[in-house]
């Protein structure tokens, strides 16, 4: 069986889609066991963060929670801000660097699950 030329590009989306959440999990696990205490430190008066931190004892899956806790709550702010959940001076303390890869690891996952969810519904409906 030989695929045509639209099926071996939306099987290299689904594969490059995949590989980009497995590497995603990798680099949330890094983070978790490298920097987690660094996060937690800066964070300790937010009420958001010291509610999930018992996480960090649940092994990896634990570890990779906590850190796409932290990784939402750091991308958007506002939300935890105005409930109170989040101290503005915790925040503002945060180490850059470890806030952009934060932030750059959340909004790729976002755009990876979109893309799984639109390959998905265009199977489902029989578009693919």
């Amino acid at each position: 069986m030989s695929l045509n030329v639209v099926d071996k590009v939306l099987l290299a989306i689904a594969v490059a889609d995949l590989a980009g959440l497995v590497l995603w999990i990798g680099v949330c696990l890094h983070l978790a066991y490298t920097k987690m205490d660094l996060m937690l430190e800066h964070l300790k008066n937010c009420s958001a963060i010291m509610t999930r931190a018992p996480l960090r004892n649940g092994g990896p899956w634990g570890k990779l929670l906590l850190v796409g806790g932290i990784s939402g709550i750091v991308t958007f702010p506002n939300f935890y801000l105005k409930r109170g959940e989040l101290n503005s001076q915790d925040l503002a303390n945060f180490p850059v660097p470890l806030k952009r890869k934060l932030i750059v690891l959340q909004w790729s996952v976002i755009s990876l699950l979109l893309v799984m969810i639109c390959f998905g519904v265009a199977v489902k409906s029989g578009f693919v």
